[in-house]
């Protein structure tokens, strides 16, 4: 096998679905799977763990018996595929991180503790139907069905956001092994924020902006993030 195996994890409150636009793209020329964590679509019973996240992309690397793959993870997963890395370094040929460039560390987290403390207090059919309302009126029904039958996961936002705060800064890309690309949404800049300062903590690491993005640069740009992806991998295949 000349190319690596993709693997794809989804980002707060989504599923395996979030990468319907990119799935059929990648497979034309890459083994390619998307997982589900944790408390999220499929294993929406399973209560959160990131220990037991990180393992669940190292089971789908497992899985697609194609050696260490290149991990792509959005948000919430790319602090998981970074919890990867560290965990099972063995398995990554490199890392995608798309909107995941911030620290989770300071002050800044401060918001995200509101928000996800007031996410826990409200009904979850009225956070389905504001979702649906908004993921329709913002985007084409082959970009967002998927996502939209997974389900949301909103009992496990709170749990998931209290696990990683306090975990990821720019020191974690440092001990990354494999190459990596930050892809993020030119629109992103809240989550693109710390995208220099983790760059410069592990040399070589390339930035890349998706045109027009915002932080669901995948639902926004679905071509140019699956094109970003797609190059990127082509690189960590090996010369003929």
């Amino acid at each position: 096998m000349d190319r690596p195996a993709i693997v794809l994890v989804h980002g707060t409150r989504f599923a395996r679905g979030q990468w319907q636009p990119q799935l059929p793209a990648l497979a034309a020329d890459f083994p390619v799977t998307a997982v589900d964590l944790p408390g999220h679509g499929s294993r929406a019973a399973e209560p959160w763990n990131l220990d037991r996240a990180a393992d669940i992309v190292a089971e789908a690397v497992r899985d697609l018996d194609a050696g260490p793959a290149l991990v792509v993870g959005h948000s919430l997963g790319g602090y998981v595929s970074l919890h990867v890395a560290r965990r099972h370094p063995d398995l990554l040929a490199g890392l995608v991180l798309m909107g995941a460039s911030v620290a989770t560390t300071g002050p800044l987290t401060v918001p995200y503790r509101l928000f996800a403390s007031l996410v826990a207090r409200l009904p979850a059919a009225r956070l389905t139907r504001w979702n649906d309302r908004l993921l329709r009126r913002l985007y084409p029904p082959e970009v967002v069905d998927a996502t939209i039958a997974d389900g949301y996961a909103f009992h496990t936002l709170p749990v998931a956001w209290r696990d990683i705060m306090g975990r990821f800064d720019a020191s974690s890309l440092a001990a990354v092994r494999a190459p990596v690309l930050i892809l993020n949404g030119e629109r992103d800049r809240l989550f693109r924020s710390g995208e220099r300062e983790f760059a410069r903590a592990r040399p070589g690491t390339r930035i890349e902006l998706v045109p027009g993005a915002g932080h669901l640069a995948n639902f926004d740009n679905p071509a140019a993030v699956t094109d970003a992806v797609r190059r990127f991998a082509r690189e960590l295949s090996p010369a003929r």
